[in-house]
């Protein structure tokens, strides 16, 4: 058979963009684990490294304007300005080893993703037919589980062998391999609709509120991530204080939660299509909330609780990861739009998420948890239900 010259392209430029998005989310989820390295380097107390998490996360909030303007200036240049910044903070930080600069570097990467990510959604919703958006996304959010799984890893053997300033580097020549394979794989978006490139910021996200399916989709996106991070602040300790774990035990609790996110990443690839992305949302919503509300059943036992853990995650990811699909169809005017909203709310959900989770764990223990993220997973499903009532592709 004759190969298809456009289709061996395409996924050339899909893997250009898994690897950005690797480079991208390993840069965001490093400096977890190697706190105290990234510490002892710079010559500053471990709680110092809060901060620069704190500013890596805050840049998120960027996100918001990165969607309207990459609708007006095309998704290849913002894809691009989004590993530039990557790029530009880890060289520096690994050029100039002082705190501020590492900062500076954390918070130009979090800019980097905030840019990147919905720009390429955004791409994938204007190229690939609505058919195959689950396949594509599902394997493009690979990237997330594989930073855990591949990026961390790798780094840790760097940071140990070379020392701490070459996983910056790493990082950087990572983004700049993906940057120059997307800047000549890519056409640049010459055909981009009016309605968007004459637009405004307001305009933008006008649109999104009139659109009842849109506004529903980001408060469901806030509110399965508020389930989620509601149980993720508080699993260590559970596992800690239920079964008398120790810090290697749980960090291979957290190995278990990488390999689920790559399992609903799969899933999403190889059956949301088939099923269809709505009731693959459905489905996948349904399941989460029992099994938060099942977490108490399976807190007898250690391997009972690891896979319950294993199976909420995975349930988790494939829902998130098909309500992506989803979104990247329901406002084709302002993909790009759309798609920052939704990630903005998501993170939002985070934020609220986490604090329930330190104030619920307290009193309420696993089965408080459990009770309000299968609460809050319930509300995000009528709310989405509610929006896609008379929604068709």
């Amino acid at each position: 058979m004759p190969i298809d010259r456009s289709m061996m392209k395409m996924v050339l430029n899909l893997c250009a963009a898994s690897l950005g998005r690797l480079a991208l989310n390993t840069a965001r989820r490093f400096i977890y684990p190697f706190a105290p390295a990234l510490a002892r380097g710079l010559g500053v107390p471990l709680a110092s490294i809060s901060s620069i998490i704190a500013m890596n996360q805050a840049a998120g909030i960027l996100v918001l304007f990165a969607g309207p303007l990459a609708d007006r200036v095309g998704y290849k240049i913002m894809m691009m300005a989004g590993l530039g910044f990557l790029i530009i903070g880890m060289f520096a930080a690994g050029m100039m080893p002082f705190y501020g600069v590492a900062m500076a570097a954390l918070f130009l990467a979090g800019i980097g993703k905030s840019i990147f990510d919905p720009a390429l959604q955004a791409y994938v919703g204007k190229r690939f037919p609505f058919r195959q958006r689950g396949l594509i996304i599902g394997i493009l959010e690979m990237s997330w589980a594989g930073s855990t799984l591949v990026g961390i890893p790798i780094l840790g053997l760097v940071i140990q062998d070379l020392g701490w300033r070459i996983s910056f580097f790493v990082i950087g020549s990572v983004g700049l391999l993906s940057m120059a394979a997307l800047f000549f794989g890519i056409p640049r978006d010459n055909n981009l609709l009016k309605t968007s490139r004459h637009s405004g910021l307001l305009s933008a996200w006008k649109q999104f509120a009139a659109n009842r399916t849109a506004f529903s989709a980001a408060g469901f996106a806030f509110f399965i991530s508020a389930a989620n991070d509601n149980l993720f602040m508080v699993y260590g300790a559970w596992l800690e204080s239920a079964f008398a774990l120790n810090l290697v035990a749980i960090g291979i609790g957290t190995g278990v939660i990488g390999v689920a996110e790559l399992c609903g990443e799969g899933l999403t690839a190889a059956l949301a299509d088939r099923i269809g992305l709505k009731r693959s949302i459905i489905l996948g919503s349904f399941m989460v909330a029992v099994c938060y509300a099942a977490l108490t059943l399976v807190s007898q036992s250690l391997p009972f609780a690891l896979g319950g853990l294993f199976v909420v995650f995975i349930a988790n990811e494939f829902t998130f990861v098909s309500t992506l699909a989803l979104c990247t169809e329901l406002l084709p005017e302002y993909r790009a739009t759309m798609m920052s909203t939704l990630l903005a709310a998501a993170g939002m959900g985070r934020v609220v998420g986490a604090l329930f989770g330190g104030i619920i764990w307290p009193s309420g223990g696993i089965y408080g948890i459990g009770m309000v993220s299968s609460g809050m997973s319930a509300i995000g499903l009528l709310l989405l239900l509610w929006g896609l009532r008379s929604w068709k592709s």
